[in-house]
């Protein structure tokens, strides 16, 4: 298995407060995970799943 290319938005800072959300295309699934500690568990979800998390999240801020 290779490793995940792991990635963070452009509007991220600069990356030195490590505050960001991380994101990897895994097999089959995408793979979200917090960037002030990478070597910790990560979530993994379909990318169904994802996509209702973020328009969850989209619908109740908006």
């Amino acid at each position: 298995m290779s490793t995940p290319v792991w990635r963070k938005s452009s509007h991220s800072s600069d990356g030195t407060s490590g505050q960001c959300v991380e994101v990897a295309a895994l097999s089959g699934v995408v793979g979200i995970r917090d960037s002030k500690d990478p070597d910790a568990r990560h979530l993994t979800l379909t990318p169904n799943a994802l996509r209702e998390l973020l328009q969850k999240a989209v619908d109740r801020w908006t």
